[in-house]
């Protein structure tokens, strides 16, 4: 059966998925392919609070090959599938809309191979990202991608939306983090070879074409990812600056003087840091005093002794230069921690600040604190009593912005939204700095791609995925 590249839901009979799935079942057998009743009551919605329907079968593949026998079979039938992680993502890329099959790559989960010469890991896409983490600390070395869901997310995700976290300004995204990648089309085929070198100009680049696209164009199933080496020393701070033209000097400053280069520079605004200090009492401030900004910064490199005499020399230059107001620098790993922690704190969200509008923003680091600004001054103006936290990761112009007002109904977030991807779409920023679009960004994805690029994605979609069968209505706004 044909479907458009855009239509927005799967065009199956209850029918005809009922055959699709028999065959499935009959190919793979009930171990990997589970029907409704045996799952009842199994989570599929991400952690994005979108609704998310069930599927109409569980495949639970256990290899590449069950995942493109899987495919062929889904292609033969036209029944659409939605590639699943760890459930992690905040856009609702993985949530169902009706009529899918869900595809967990749950028990795809190995280290395959350690490459101690070329600092390269072989893993299989279901590997939780802390797993990772670990075996590279083991070999002695680092890989450097971590998030605040680490031990639940999964690297066929963090691939499939291109994670970033807080240490994207020394050592990119996640696409810097793979050599190449393993993945099954929409047809069954394989593409991908498992290479480990950083040179391959061999033509079209379909490792960076599949990283980022949330499963709608291929189902990724193996990597090759980078190690990097394990930093020796980690230099920390915690400073109090006077004004958004100090933070960028800073920032600049830093990248500029640091022996070992800045390996994390987080920006929080005062309505975060007093929000996050009062509702959570175990979190110590690291100043005395209140700061127009308050930034954390680390520096991570190979030589202790040299690195640390040269941060604290540069601290004392930025306060002496009236850059830094204050600062207080970490003396061991307890106090580096306790800066994290409160950086760290939108973990306990759930908790602190329930019925929450967040957004994950992007724009040029020169603009960010003008747009923090508006977006700042406009939400106040249209609600003077919501709580307005705003925070980021600077070095790649990362915003956060948490907006909540006490009793506010559910329907009041699409106003909320209006205003900030409003400021967002006028700034030449981008609506989705590192979560993804998925189902909640679709109506704003055009305030940051133009008609051609958009219309460039849809010919690639159709392309590879002509049935529309991967991930459907996600991402592509119709």
């Amino acid at each position: 059966m044909q479907h458009t590249a855009t239509s927005l839901r799967p065009a199956l009979t209850a029918e005809q998925s009922e055959r699709a799935v028999r065959a499935l079942r009959d190919a793979l057998g009930a171990d990997v392919v589970t029907l409704p009743p045996e799952f009842e009551g199994r989570k599929h919605a991400d952690w994005s609070r979108t609704p998310s329907a069930d599927p109409v079968a569980l495949i639970r593949p256990r290899t590449t090959e069950h995942v493109a026998i899987a495919m062929r079979i889904c292609h033969e039938h036209g029944q659409p599938v939605v590639a699943q992680g760890g459930l992690t993502g905040l856009a609702g890329g993985a949530c169902m809309l009706g009529g899918e099959a869900a595809l967990s790559l749950e028990r795809m989960n190995r280290i395959e191979s350690i490459d101690p010469v070329g600092a390269t890991m072989t893993v299989l896409a279901g590997t939780p990202l802390q797993t990772v983490q670990e075996a590279a600390d083991e070999a002695g070395f680092m890989f450097p991608l971590d998030l605040g869901a680490r031990g639940s997310c999964t690297i066929g995700g963090n691939l499939a939306t291109n994670a970033g976290g807080n240490r994207v300004i020394r050592y990119g995204m996640m696409r810097e983090q793979v050599l190449d990648l393993e993945a099954v089309m929409a047809d069954g085929s394989v593409v991908g070879g498992l290479r480990r070198m950083i040179k391959n100009n061999t033509g079209y680049d379909l490792r960076n074409l599949l990283i980022g696209s949330e499963g709608t164009l291929a189902i990724i199933t193996r990597a090759v990812l980078r190690l990097r080496a394990k930093p020796r020393a980690v230099s920390t701070a915690w400073c109090g600056v006077p004004s958004y033209d100090a933070v960028t000097t800073l920032l600049r400053q830093s990248q500029e003087r640091l022996p070992a280069g800045v390996s994390a520079f987080e920006v929080m605004w005062p309505g975060y840091y007093d929000f996050v200090l009062q509702r959570l009492p175990e979190l110590r401030a690291p100043l005395e005093g209140r700061h127009a900004y308050y930034v954390l910064l680390e520096s991570s490199g190979a030589d202790p002794e040299r690195q640390s005499a040269a941060f604290e020399e540069f601290l004392s230059d930025m306060l002496e230069q009236g850059v830094i107001a204050d600062a207080a620098l970490a003396s061991s790993e307890a106090d580096a921690a306790a800066f994290w922690a409160i950086r760290d704190a939108p973990g306990e969200y759930p908790r602190l600040i329930p019925g929450r509008v967040s957004f994950d923003v992007s724009f040029a680091i020169s603009d960010v604190g003008d747009a923090a600004h508006r977006c700042g001054a406009k939400l106040r103006e249209r609600w003077p009593n919501a709580t307005i936290l705003i925070y980021g990761h600077l070095g790649d112009g990362n915003l956060h912005i948490v907006v909540q007002e006490p009793d506010w109904p559910p329907t009041v977030a699409p106003d909320v939204q209006q205003v900030v991807y409003g400021v967002t779409g006028e700034m030449g920023g981008s609506v989705s700095a590192e979560h993804g679009i998925g189902l909640k960004k679709l109506k704003v994805l055009a305030l940051s791609r133009s008609p051609a690029e958009l219309a460039a994605m849809r010919a690639i979609k159709a392309a590879l995925d002509p049935l529309n069968l991967l991930n459907p209505g996600k991402l592509l706004p119709p």
